[in-house]
């Protein structure tokens, strides 16, 4: 899950024990390793490009992420890939990759129409001819923020030994196809708990694919699970592969 708590550095330190290698990883993994040229959206602490870095891969990895305390994290892994603080708003590239991936669930971040549009338009810039997209957002039928309560509490280790409780709560109803909620992270050694507050767009897939082939992207393939499952009115996901025509 994407929000603004992993800006603090702390709890950056959290991010990959709160979110394990899994299928999506192996999923992005696959087509990052046929790419010459790939940029990571949202790169968080760089665990895709570093194993894709660390299993041989000669080509050009870059990492974009806006939050300066997850690329601590991915310096301090990760050699040989290029770590660039921003978002496609305040970057720009004209044609130099293969593929682009927005992992994490990042792109439910772009709240507003002109941001979606925006960040599609830097992509398909980004992209060479031929040059696939590769990003998830969850099925807004499959209702994902209903299982976000206060009772689903998970804990992890951090750097120290110390068990942090992290939990989530919606901050209201569904409003149109946005959610807010927050995230809570607390320890018995710490003097407060840390609270942020996040808001996600949940796209159904019909103005998602209208957003692409606006922004010049055409939709390749799309799955409902990293299985590979089609895309149904109750799958978790909505899993697209577009690729820039012209």
């Amino acid at each position: 899950m994407v929000d603004r708590s992993f800006a603090d550095l702390s709890l950056a330190a959290l991010y990959d024990s709160l979110n394990p290698w899994g299928p999506g990883d192996d999923f992005c993994l696959g087509y990052v390793r046929s790419a010459r040229a790939v940029l990571d959206v949202g790169c968080g602490t760089g665990r895709l490009l570093r194993e894709a870095r660390a299993a041989g891969h000669p080509g050009r990895l870059v990492g974009l992420d806006p939050a300066a305390a997850m690329l601590v994290q991915a310096r301090r892994h990760g050699s040989g890939v290029e770590w660039v603080l921003g978002d496609l708003r305040s970057r720009g590239w004209r044609a130099e990759f293969d593929l682009v991936v927005m992992t994490g669930h990042a792109f439910q971040v772009l709240l507003r129409d002109e941001e979606v549009r925006a960040a599609l338009h830097a992509v398909r810039d980004a992209l060479r001819v031929g040059g696939r997209f590769v990003f998830e957002t969850r099925n807004p039928a499959a209702r994902a923020w209903e299982r976000w309560t206060r009772d689903r509490v998970r804990e992890v280790t951090d750097e120290d030994g110390r068990v942090v409780r992290v939990w989530h709560e919606v901050d209201g109803t569904l409003a149109g196809d946005r959610v807010t909620f927050t995230e809570t992270f607390d320890c018995d050694a710490w003097a407060a708990p840390a609270v942020s507050r996040s808001t996600l767009r949940f796209l159904a897939p019909d103005a998602l694919s209208a957003f692409l082939h606006e922004a010049g992207l055409t939709v390749d393939e799309r799955y409902g699970d990293w299985g590979r499952t089609p895309l149904t009115p109750d799958a978790p996901e909505i899993i697209t592969v577009a690729r820039r025509a012209a």
